[in-house]
């Protein structure tokens, strides 16, 4: 058996239960979640959902389009730190949604990640 450094004053997270939790989602959050290209945990992905269910101001799709969005920013994020700045799929700066229908100034058009969703 191994060793186990519990000498730490780091709060622990409650174990087990994520299946649990999975089911607990919203089905057409499931349904995301589950094609989802990063294995994101039932409470990022909850807690995502909600911030963009607030910021869609309910609309379900324009949620799931937020979602869609922050997953290429953090696939994107990767791809830079896995490959390199050349690599064609690392995006200088994808841009995050703009606040109330806003355009964001100096923003780049999204541009292809480096894995593709499977759908």
């Amino acid at each position: 058996m191994a060793a186990r450094n519990l000498a730490t004053t780091l709060r622990r997270r409650p174990q087990g239960g994520a299946m649990a939790d999975f089911d607990a989602l919203p089905p057409v959050l499931r349904a995301w979640a589950a094609r989802a290209a990063l294995p994101w945990s039932p409470r990022s992905v909850r807690a995502a959902w909600r911030r963009a269910l607030a910021a869609a101001a309910g609309d379900t799709a324009a949620a799931l389009a937020r979602l869609d969005a922050a997953e290429a920013r953090a696939l994107a994020r990767d791809c830079r730190r896995v490959w390199g700045p050349a690599h064609p799929a690392a995006v200088a700066a994808v841009p995050r949604p703009a606040a109330a229908g806003q355009p964001r100034q100096g923003a780049r058009p999204p541009q292809a990640g480096c894995l593709t969703k499977r759908r």
